[in-house]
């Protein structure tokens, strides 16, 4: 903590944590307070020395899917890559992908307009234009998912098709801006700490100019390269659970930049929070046993507030053991 903000009173130390992160940065600060160090073994270089979870010196190109290609006469090949990304990945970068520079340039230019507001006159921003967008765009992925899973496709009746489709439909949607701002001290802290996404698929919009979010692929942490004018895609919870495990939810955080701020616009997007999340009964069988308990938001909810949290991710709460099964 810097001398100017250890002169501050307890209470008054406390109101400036309330106004968040950015304000801290904009009133000068040098040092990162105490409340965001991190132990040092969830520090960022953590490990570094003996290769486990190295981070600078690893950036990865995710698998790239081709949103146009899945839409027209090379789908089977486009389905296969997709479902090799969520396999092998969790991740991929999306292209082609329908949704103009315009839409997706307005929203993080509003992203920074709001962050760069008083904290006081912060208010909810506008985005329902990029929100219906993000949705549709989803469906579509959905749609592409579950065929890659062998579940919809040319070969099930229409009203099959559309029963699964319809409770993806009514499902949820939110949309996270995030301002990660420049830090003076990268190497102590994280600008999000190390989560897989409770949900079915997360439509990320990444800052092109300042890396920042990191995946963990072959046991180390590997910095995602941007792409202009995509999405990074990643499976959630849900989707792991829904597809017994074939597809996987991969942990990932975000770094820090010491001179540069960094804006990310996250669509989380998965089933009604009503809805029982459960391996697909056709994707179970005598080789391919059930791995995860059925589960809903109030588990989640549950779970959030147990100490449970602290020692495991949400996922990892929710698999069966079947040794000896």
């Amino acid at each position: 903590m810097s001398p100017s903000m250890g002169a501050y009173h307890a209470d008054e130390e406390d109101h400036q944590f309330h106004k968040g992160v950015k304000h801290l940065c904009e009133k000068g600060i040098t040092k990162v307070p105490k409340k965001y160090i991190l132990p040092v073994l969830e520090r960022p270089n953590a490990g570094k020395d003996d290769g486990i979870f190295s981070n600078n010196d690893h950036n990865l190109m995710l698998p790239v899917i081709d949103f146009a290609q899945l839409q027209g006469s090379n789908r089977v090949q486009a389905l296969h890559s997709l479902s090799k990304a969520c396999e092998e990945y969790g991740f991929f970068q999306l292209i082609n992908h329908g949704i103009s520079s315009e839409v997706t340039s307005r929203m993080v230019q509003e992203g920074r307009k709001f962050f760069e507001l008083p904290f006081e006159e912060r208010s909810k921003e506008a985005a329902v234009n990029y929100s219906e967008q993000t949705k549709f765009l989803y469906m579509m992925l959905v749609e592409a998912t579950l065929e890659s899973l062998g579940l919809v496709g040319n070969t099930k009746s229409g009203n099959e098709n559309e029963s699964y489709l319809k409770e993806f439909e009514d499902g949820s949607q939110i949309i996270v801006v995030n301002c990660y701002p420049s830090c003076p001290e990268p190497d102590l802290t994280l600008g999000m700490p190390s989560h897989s996404d409770y949900g079915f698929l997360t439509l990320l919009l990444q800052d092109e100019l300042v890396k920042g979010l990191q995946i963990q692929h072959q046991g180390r942490w590997v910095t995602v390269e941007p792409i202009p004018n995509s999405f990074v895609v990643n499976v959630g919870d849900h989707l792991e659970i829904f597809s017994n495990g074939r597809y996987k939810s991969v942990l990932h955080r975000v770094l820090v930049n010491p001179s540069q701020s960094r804006i990310s616009i996250a669509s989380l997007h998965s089933l009604p929070f009503s809805c029982a999340i459960r391996p697909s009964p056709k994707l179970i069988n005598d080789a391919n046993r059930k791995r995860y308990k059925d589960t809903d938001f109030a588990s989640f909810m549950e779970y959030i507030t147990s100490c449970e949290h602290k020692n495991k991710n949400f996922l990892e709460s929710r698999k069966l053991d079947l040794i000896g099964k």
